[in-house]
């Protein structure tokens, strides 16, 4: 029997992981990424993690090790990573615009939990979403919901603004939409750099918010509190 091996990883590949750069607005998924169940991936995942805790020296055996593995993949499929299942997409109904209501609408501080896809730890800050209302408007937890869903996957801070704004835009039926994250990655304060203090800041904008500066100057005044 042969030894599946794995690719080899070109240093091009670690400098782009290095520098936290993303590549397409969509997030890079097998043609069968949902082939299997959740119950089956939990049970692969937990099988795999479990010899990763081995390798590492951990003693499974020990009451406060051995679930660690099931939790992991649970809290991997279920939590952490369900925003790439498109089943679990939020049901966001929209709604006439019965109050002819055509200003900006802002919603700050959306907590934002993420993982960073080029080393799985933790990202971790706030969005602040902006659309301006045509014939259709959606209520104001869905935005909150949006964005948890697209951060619940391996992610770069550059895609995951994208991806919100495109998905706001199609629900909207405007282009007329902005995005602003500002969020702290561990896998630059807990590792490599180890710089406590920086966060990094993404913008997206479509419609009047790119095309007009006086538009994205109230935004960003209203992001700034």
């Amino acid at each position: 029997m042969t030894t599946p091996t794995t690719p080899p990883i070109s240093p091009k590949s670690y400098d782009l992981g290095d520098e936290h750069i993303g590549t397409s607005v969509d997030t890079p998924l097998k043609d069968d990424a949902f082939a299997l169940s959740d119950e089956v991936k939990i049970k692969q995942i937990e099988a795999k993690f479990h010899d990763i805790m081995d390798i590492l020296g951990l003693d499974l055996q020990d009451d406060s090790l051995s679930g660690t593995p099931h939790r992991v993949a649970k809290m991997f499929v279920k939590e952490i990573f369900k925003g790439l299942n498109p089943e679990n997409h939020p049901d966001v109904k929209t709604f006439d615009n019965i109050y002819g209501y055509h200003h900006m609408l802002v919603e700050r501080n959306i907590t934002v939990n993420s993982t960073c896809e080029h080393h799985f730890l933790p990202i971790v800050g706030v969005a602040h979403v902006a659309y301006i209302p045509g014939e259709r408007v959606v209520g104001l937890s869905k935005l909150n919901r949006i964005v948890d869903h697209y951060a619940k996957r391996p992610q770069v801070q550059e895609r995951l603004s994208r991806q919100i704004l495109v998905s706001l835009q199609e629900l909207l039926g405007t282009e007329d939409v902005a995005v602003v994250i500002d969020a702290k990655h561990l896998c630059v304060s807990s590792r490599g750099i180890q710089d406590e203090q920086s966060s990094t800041v993404t913008a997206s904008y479509g419609g009047a918010f790119e095309s007009n500066p006086d538009i994205r100057a109230e935004f960003l005044q209203h992001c700034e509190g």
